[in-house]
This record gives C-alpha cells, sequence and structure tokens, in this order.
C-alpha cells in the first residue's frame, strides 16, 4: 500500500510539473522594429529577434514581423492568414503596427488611425480570441528624433492613441513601448542613445556607407526594449510571469 501511494505521489508531482511547464508559442507581428534581420544588416536587431533570450524554455517565439509591413499590408499579403492558421490554444499574439501605417503616400501601407488602423487592430484582437489565444497591443517605440529643446518629438501622431483605445475598448492587455522608450531615450540624451540605434560605420555590400538611422535598433538596443517590454509583461500579464527569466 505504502508503495502504490509513494508512486501515486511522484506521478502527481509529475504531472503538475508538466502542466506548469506546458509550452506555448509567442507570435510577434508587426514591422522592421520588430523582426529578424539578415546577417549583411547587422549590427541592426528587431526587438522580438532577442525576445526568446528573456523567455525560458518553454514557450517558443515565432517571429512574423516584417520590414516595411503596415497593419494593411500584413493582412493583404496574406500573413496574418498564415499566423491565424498557427495558433493553437493558451498562445499569445504580439501586435505592434503603426511606423508604416503612418505613410500616406503608399496605398498598400497607409491606413488612418481611428479608421482602418483601428479596424486592422480589432480584426487581429478577435481573431485571436477566436483561436483561443491572448492578444496583447503594443505600441510603436520611439524615433530617435531630437527637438531644439533637447527632448524627443513625437513622429507618430494618432497612431499609438488609437492603439490604447482599442485596448481600452476590447480590454486587451497593452504595453506602451512607444511611453517606455521615450522615457528611455530621453534619459540617454542625443549623443549616448545613438549607440542603441542605427547609428555606426560598420559597412557591408548593401550598406556601403556608415548609417545614421534613426527608426532601426542596434543589437544593445533591441535588447534594452525587449527588457523593457518583458517587464512591462511581467505586471500587464501574470500569467506570462512565471515563463520570464
Amino acid at each position: 500500500m505504502k508503495k502504490i501511494l509513494f508512486l501515486f505521489c511522484v506521478t502527481s508531482i509529475l504531472f503538475v510539473g508538466c502542466e506548469q511547464e506546458k509550452e506555448i508559442a509567442v507570435f510577434c507581428i508587426g514591422d522592421s522594429t520588430m523582426a529578424d534581420k539578415a546577417a549583411e544588416a547587422y549590427p541592426e536587431h528587431g526587438w522580438c529577434m532577442v525576445i526568446d533570450e528573456y523567455f525560458n524554455s518553454s514557450v517558443k517565439v515565432k517571429n512574423h514581423a516584417k520590414n516595411g509591413r503596415s497593419s494593411k499590408s500584413f493582412i493583404d499579403e496574406g500573413r496574418w492568414q498564415t499566423v491565424l492558421n498557427s495558433l493553437q490554444p493558451g498562445d499569445y499574439v504580439f501586435i505592434q503596427f503603426g511606423h508604416n501605417d503612418q505613410k500616406a503616400y503608399d496605398s498598400t501601407r497607409y491606413t488612418v488611425p481611428f479608421g482602418s488602423y483601428s479596424d486592422n487592430l480589432r480584426k487581429f484582437v478577435t481573431e485571436s480570441r477566436e483561436k483561443k489565444a491572448t492578444p496583447i497591443l503594443f505600441t510603436s517605440i520611439v524615433r530617435r528624433k531630437f527637438g531644439a529643446n533637447g527632448q524627443l518629438s513625437d513622429t507618430h501622431g494618432d497612431y499609438p492613441v488609437a492603439t490604447r483605445k482599442v485596448a481600452a475598448e476590447l480590454n486587451v492587455p497593452l504595453i506602451d513601448l512607444q511611453k517606455l522608450t521615450e522615457e528611455w531615450v530621453n534619459n540617454l540624451g542625443d549623443e549616448a542613445s545613438k549607440e542603441m540605434y542605427m547609428w555606426t560605420n560598420i559597412t557591408t555590400e548593401r550598406f556601403k556607407e556608415p548609417r545614421t538611422d534613426d527608426t532601426h535598433l542596434s543589437d544593445q538596443g533591441a535588447h534594452k526594449v525587449a527588457e523593457l517590454a518583458t517587464t512591462a509583461l511581467a505586471n500587464q500579464v501574470p500569467e506570462l510571469a512565471h515563463k520570464l527569466k
């Protein structure tokens, strides 16, 4: 009887342990500030390129973010449908658009903040939930554009505002990366913040001149944004907290 009871206890403990470490996927959808980068773009990194380093082994990051995409083009090119077809109950979807949605000169990408852009965010949220996955909205990271007052100038207009409104309307967790990165970059200041973006003398076949890019992140910058994002996730999405390192 004691032997049977012992085996039952051991089996129960193992079962609970397996349940706690159930594997989930985090799908990332967005633009170049999130995306994986080719070797020739080094040291450019998207922040979701490194975010797996902040999760334990039970989380598999599937980064579908792509350079140049807006919420509209991501849907129109079938990229969202690919993600949707792969979603399983318990998965998460990290959603960050806005950088390319504001490009009014390009009808394949442009969206209206409180119109088509908000509608696309609602689509991502509702369709994720239909698959029993958890959507999380992120506002865009800031561009490194300092004004005469020595502080960052806003470059995203109403797109972050629209993201916040959709999050409140649909009761979606919101990670306000615009505010988090604005505070971080302002604290660094104009000169020191260059190291976090693509200000580099490294040249390649693709980039034959030194880069002075205030939108895309360096390796160091991507890690800092991933750190800011996961710290906020631990507070905003408690069920993910135990999966963070």
